[in-house]
């Protein structure tokens, strides 16, 4: 299967995971346990972790998207 650009996610899909993602930030925030954010999220607890992860040693801006993936050559 192709994806629009080449690869990867099309902007508006990509802006919609880091939406998501802001959403989780803003929950660690509230002190809530992550598998009531995967499950309110739907996504996996793995990922929730993984965020946290990146929140803690980054704040909130870790979480945003880092753009579009390059092309391979």
């Amino acid at each position: 299967m192709r994806y629009a650009q080449g690869g990867g996610l099309t902007a508006e899909r990509r802006a919609f995971r880091e939406q998501v993602r802001l959403e989780a930030a803003a929950r660690f925030e509230a002190g809530e346990k992550t598998a009531s954010i995967a499950r309110d999220l739907r996504v996996s607890e793995r990922s929730v972790e993984r965020w946290r992860r990146s929140w803690r040693e980054g704040g909130t801006a870790a979480l945003r998207s880092a753009g579009p993936a390059s092309v391979p050559n």
